[in-house]
């Protein structure tokens, strides 16, 4: 219950007045059924003709700061209520005494419903609300977090966390909570009375019930573990299938659709058997509590009628059947309570996953003191070494990039150049040297002013599931439509757009699925070209177009790129003869520099690879 009390602390504290007003009602409905259940002893005397005893008024006597008074106040109760009962009796009949005692359980049983369902309307802005913070919590985190933590998980697995594990906390703990804040008052309150009317018959329940609870107990304690190996094979079912989604092309074309299907299958299988043991264990609760339940009420209904049959019984027959009405009210609080504790255990191994990323460290953060960084002058790497686990990426990177300039970073893949232009922006941290610009390093500046000087182009337009506008002017605040639209003429991208069925309304699909890819590159500049960064980073931006796009997409980029400190990783060379400086990078060094004519002469690398895009 650790867990569960320390989850309650950390999402519940905003919801304190409903909790507060849930506590309230529930007392309030304990108390009232109670007294509800007292008509019983009444009714059965009338019915059975037991009521030789007399009972007189009693002074009440108000003094509620003495102990006496509130030791006697049941008998007072007791004596007074049987006395008007018998009054009622002897002048106006049984018949009309239980008239009035039906009436008068009406409405206490009214009183108890509407406060029943108070307790339930107080509730659910608890329930629905830690859910909505829960997810709110994971996606600010989600966006906070380096991207050297997801590269590290599953994307499939992640989208399992944010649904299937944030829905199961939500069907397991949140829905246990009225059971958990509810039923422990009910006990209380019901067995509080059953102390009042018999305190032998009580200890001797107290006795049986811990018992029973050990036993449930025992039953549930793997529960958790289950449930937790249960959902980690779920997020890697959710992993094939978005894995699947993502890479049909290459499944079709290579025939694989079986083996993915086999694949998907045995994972499925797998994951089926883990959830028929914990659906299994978790059936348990209600039939092994509904069999101790019984257990226990045929022990109390022996030792109950032993002491009735003995010459000095402390309560009548109709006593004890009240005080059975009352123990038996206390065997559903207590299966839904097992119920409930069974749930969040399921619940608390959903959360374990999702703290995985709540309670991630992010290696990149704001400093305490930021400086304010803008670039006049230069960007320098300065002896920059870096590495992702082990090997070196990057080793002792010197390099001066002047305002206004552009720089062409070229090499075979895994050469470092996209790894040199991450750390630009800081989605990763140097683990030797620095980079600085303007001479200020840029870990003592603002996350949100550093990458707000930049504006990046990639191979792969990221583009999302909205309309042109919408993607055009991400980013960026109170674009107007005249703003995007100079955006998308400059990019060569307003014809298309104004082509389409809705203009600039007109919602492109996911990723961008409805455009070609010459298009989705243009919607791509036109967004870097709103913004109007001092800084703009190529990452390969026309290498997986066609001739035609490669052209427009190209002049898009000349007028991008004037004026403007720019980096371009290239991977086709003819785009960057007419770059300032070119650096050619080999195995995380930077190999050869200079402009291309000067790199020609030097028949080194860059040379072999003109020569490979030639030939």
């Amino acid at each position: 219950m650790k867990d569960f009390v320390r989850v309650l602390r950390r999402f519940v504290p905003p919801y304190k007045k409903f909790l507060v007003s849930n506590v309230i009602f529930n007392i309030l409905s304990a108390i009232l059924n109670l007294f509800s259940f007292a008509l019983i002893i009444p009714i059965l005397n009338i019915l059975f003709r037991k009521d030789e005893q007399v009972y007189n008024y009693m002074d009440w006597q108000w003094n509620i700061t003495s102990w006496e008074w509130w030791k006697g106040m049941p008998e007072i109760i007791k004596s007074n209520f049987f006395a008007y009962v018998s009054d009622l009796i002897e002048s106006e009949g049984g018949s009309f005494t239980l008239v009035i005692l039906g009436a008068f359980l009406i409405v206490m049983t009214f009183l108890k419903v509407a406060s029943m369902y108070m307790s339930f309307y107080t509730m659910i802005p608890i329930r629905t609300g830690v859910v909505r913070d829960i997810r709110n919590q994971i996606n600010r985190k989600i966006t906070q977090l380096p991207l050297s933590f997801f590269s590290e998980e599953r994307k499939g697995d992640i989208i399992a966390r944010v649904s299937g594990d944030v829905n199961e906390i939500e069907t397991s703990i949140m829905s246990s909570l009225d059971m958990l804040f509810k039923n422990p008052i009910l006990i209380a309150i019901y067995l509080a009375g059953m102390l009042i009317i018999s305190w032998q018959l009580t200890v001797f329940v107290l006795i049986l019930l811990p018992l029973a609870g050990y036993i449930m107990g025992k039953v549930g304690k793997t529960l958790k573990r289950k449930s937790f190996l249960g959902q980690e094979q779920w997020g890697y079912l959710m992993s094939q299938i978005e894995e699947t989604l993502s890479g049909l092309r290459i499944i079709k074309a290579f025939n694989a659709e079986k083996k993915i299907q086999e694949r998907f299958e045995k994972s499925n299988d797998t994951f089926r058997r883990t959830t028929n043991r914990i659906y299994r264990r978790q059936q348990m609760a209600h039939p092994m509590s509904e069999f101790l339940g019984t257990v226990t009420i045929a022990v109390v209904l022996w030792y109950g009628g032993s002491l009735i049959l003995s010459d000095n019984s402390s309560i009548d027959a109709s006593t004890f059947i009240y005080y059975l009405v009352i123990f038996y009210s206390i065997i559903n609080p207590a299966k839904d309570l097992s119920k409930a504790s069974y749930a969040i255990q399921k619940g608390l191994a959903s959360m374990d996953r999702i703290d995985k990323i709540l309670m991630a460290e992010s290696n990149i953060n704001d400093p305490a003191d930021p400086k304010k960084i803008s670039l006049e002058k230069e960007i320098a790497y300065n002896d920059v070494w870096f590495k992702y686990q082990n090997d070196w990426v990057l080793k002792g990177i010197n390099l001066t990039i002047h305002k206004g300039k552009k720089l062409a970073l070229v090499g075979q893949s895994g050469s470092g150049k996209s790894t040199l232009v991450d750390l630009l922006p800081r989605f990763y941290d140097v683990d030797k040297g620095g980079i600085t610009i303007d001479g200020v390093d840029i870990r003592d500046a603002l996350l949100y002013d550093l990458r707000g000087l930049m504006g990046n182009v990639n191979q792969e337009a990221i583009l999302f599931n909205d309309t042109f506008f919408n993607n055009i002017a991400f980013g960026v605040e109170n674009a107007t439509l005249e703003q995007v639209q100079d955006a998308a003429r400059i990019a060569n991208a307003h014809e298309f757009i104004m082509a389409s069925e809705n203009g600039y309304d007109t919602n492109i699909g996911d990723r961008g699925g409805k455009l070609s890819g010459g298009q989705r590159q243009r919607i791509s500049i036109a967004r870097a070209i709103l913004k109007n960064p001092p800084i703009l980073i190529l990452d390969e931006a026309t290498s997986a177009l066609d001739t035609e796009s490669e052209r427009l997409v190209q002049d898009a980029l000349e007028h991008l790129m004037r004026n403007r400190t720019t980096i371009v990783i290239a991977h086709r060379l003819s785009t960057i003869r007419n770059a300032d400086e070119i650096c050619v990078m080999h195995e995380g060094e930077i190999v050869e520099r200079g402009k291309h004519d000067e790199l020609i002469v030097q028949n080194g690398y860059y040379t072999k690879l003109c020569d490979m895009q030639r030939f």
